[in-house]
């Protein structure tokens, strides 16, 4: 594990929400940082704090590069400081409150009481983001759910950028007689979903009813394109990862398929949208979570004759670079 490295700045909260999904100024980074916000006074807009978490010690262009997102910090000496060889992910991750969204009730401790009635799902802190906190994984979590009201049923599944492998065991407790399939680009993911599906005993394998793993950039695994077409796909990422991916995930789509897709600001639903529609799929249902709202999308079925499907090489489904929630 390489050294970490805390940036500390004081913000107000209209900076801190303004940071809130992708950052252009990292854009071009190979590593950025990860971004964390809280309130420094509660209830007080002014005094908010934001942490930048580094894998090692950055140099003195990044820390301007950082102090330039907060405006009201101009002139205040930022506190630079090397954090102990403990996972820094897993210590932010701890003491979260459990989270309701549907028929789920979602907790990171094994102590939290689970509500009647509810599907219980313990996803405890670690290396990977997704422990159903962030209103993308709730607002998947509840289009999930009411897609499953709604009367729709679905036999192949994949959950694109896992995570923590919330959202594929939602779907399969939704649907347990389905194929499912789970992919993130960052291994460590995949390696936490693993960890996550003893924890709430989701089976492992190719069968129906069990969870298949790979390890790829979008769709770019032979596994994941031999699995397709799919007749749901999750995909909780990045606008600009989703904008990206319409070709390839619209393609690993059966016709009359179900796309859920979120990671997306309110500001960007447009673009995002737009770049599927061109592939042929039509927005059926929006959940808004705060301004991050989760949408459903259904492919157009094809006209006449069931037409053949074929890979195509330059629907490699490739995303470099972006993580997931």
């Amino acid at each position: 594990m390489s050294d970490s490295w805390k940036l500390t700045l004081p913000c107000t909260r209209a900076e801190a929400e303004a940071l809130e999904g992708d950052v252009a100024a990292f854009a071009m980074l190979d590593n950025p940082p990860t971004l964390m916000t809280s309130e420094a006074v509660e209830d007080d807009p002014e005094q908010w704090q934001l942490d930048a978490y580094f894998e090692g010690k950055p140099n003195a262009a990044l820390v301007k590069l950082v102090q330039a997102l907060v405006p009201s910090a101009r002139g205040r000496k930022p506190a630079l400081q090397k954090l102990p060889q403990e996972d820094w992910v897993t210590i932010s991750q701890q003491g979260l409150e459990p989270v309701i969204a549907g028929r789920f009730f979602v907790r990171n401790s094994p102590e939290d009481a689970v509500p009647p009635d509810h599907k219980d799902f313990l996803i405890g802190a670690g290396r990977a983001f997704g422990t159903g906190q962030h209103e993308t994984t709730s607002g998947c979590l509840a289009m999930l759910d009411r897609t499953r009201r709604l009367g729709h049923r679905f036999g192949n599944i994949a959950d694109v950028g896992t995570g923590t492998g919330l959202l594929a065991f939602a779907a399969m407790h939704l649907w347990p007689r389905a194929y499912a399939t789970a992919s993130d680009i960052d291994p460590v993911s995949v390696e936490v979903t693993a960890e996550n599906t003893a924890a709430n005993d989701v089976p492992l394998g190719m069968g129906i009813g069990q969870l298949t793993l790979f390890a790829a950039a979008g769709v770019d695994h032979p596994g994941i394109q031999r699995r397709a077409p799919y007749d749901l796909v999750i995909a909780n990422i990045l606008a600009g990862p989703l904008i990206e991916l319409a070709p390839s995930l619209t393609a690993a789509l059966d016709e009359g398929g179900t796309l859920i897709l979120a990671g997306l600001l309110d500001s960007q639903v447009s673009r995002v949208a737009a770049a599927y529609r061109a592939q042929g799929m039509r927005l059926a249902d929006r959940i808004d979570t705060g301004q991050w709202p989760t949408l459903r999308l259904r492919k157009r079925p094809a006209i006449g004759w069931r037409r053949p499907r074929r890979w195509a090489a330059d629907l490699n489904g490739e995303a470099p670079g972006y993580g997931s929630w």
